[in-house]
């Protein structure tokens, strides 16, 4: 278990957690952990779902709100087309039907990107700065790891090219060079397990060698099988710097296995002496 902090914006590590002198590469998820452009889209989702549950007898709308919402968050990390499939499945496996995936598929990309292309309007018009979309002292986070020499890189379950261009949008591609991997169009074809072996086999480095920052559970249960070092963002989806973290990620996280849980990157001085030595 993780002790209780009374502070809500400051970290917590599991204990005897014991910084690292071998980290040499850092990989950051993106949305939700860099980017608040697609900030909500839990609840967009869930929403979508609720359209087509078949509520039981007994069921209350709250109680059926969190099983969804608590399922949905357990593929965060994966290409959203898994998040579907499952909700399809428990819908038919009920003896209701239900729409095909890829079709409620394209009615959540339609949803979310309209909300993403208002937020994109607003920073190419200037009306918004980039860092208004970054979660919470992402980019200081971001500098200060590029200063100590790290390696850094973006790996997401979003289509690749949508991550690279909204990279370059919120001004972080400088920090990451040619690092920036996302998904593909075929779903089957991507794992980002795949990537990371891919990456430990072109850098010569092992997981020993990884920090990792994400706020779904499969970048930190795959980071952990690797050997890594993994650090939950349990990000608010609602309220960028309030510091307060969102409770039902940050209970997936730690049960994923977490070393440490933080609700932005608030408080370096905190955080990276317990992760690195000589930070």
């Amino acid at each position: 278990m993780f002790s209780s902090l009374r502070k809500p914006s400051a970290p917590e590590f599991r204990p005897g957690l014991q910084p690292r002198a071998g980290i040499t590469h850092v990989i950051f998820d993106f949305d939700g952990t860099l980017s608040w452009l697609r900030h909500g889209w839990p609840e967009i989702m869930c929403g979508l779902f609720l359209e087509h549950y078949p509520a039981r007898p007994g069921e209350t709308p709250t109680a059926i709100h969190d099983l969804l919402l608590e399922e949905l968050l357990s593929l965060n990390g994966k290409p959203s087309i898994y998040q579907m499939e499952r909700f399809v499945g428990r819908v038919r496996e009920s003896g209701a039907s239900a729409p095909e995936p890829t079709n409620l598929l394209a009615e959540y990309s339609r949803r979310l990107d309209a909300r993403i292309s208002e937020r994109t309007a607003r920073v190419t018009s200037g009306t918004a700065i980039p860092d208004e979309y970054l979660v919470h002292g992402a980019r200081e986070m971001v500098e200060h790891l590029g200063k100590m020499g790290l390696r850094l890189i973006i790996l997401s379950g979003t289509i690749e090219h949508r991550v690279r261009e909204e990279a370059i949008l919120l001004g972080l591609s400088r920090y990451f060079g040619p690092h920036i991997y996302g998904s593909t169009a075929d779903h089957t074809q991507f794992s980002k397990r795949q990537v990371m072996d891919r990456l430990l086999s072109e850098e010569g480095i092992t997981g020993a060698n990884v920090l990792s920052f994400g706020d779904g559970p499969v970048e930190i249960e795959q980071t952990k099988d690797l050997g890594g070092m993994a650090i939950a963002v349990a990000s608010n989806e609602e309220h960028n710097g309030s510091g307060i973290m969102d409770e039902a990620k940050r209970r997936q996280l730690v049960a994923a296995g977490a070393d440490g849980v933080i609700a932005d990157y608030r408080n370096p001085e905190t955080l990276l002496p317990r992760l690195f030595i000589n930070a």
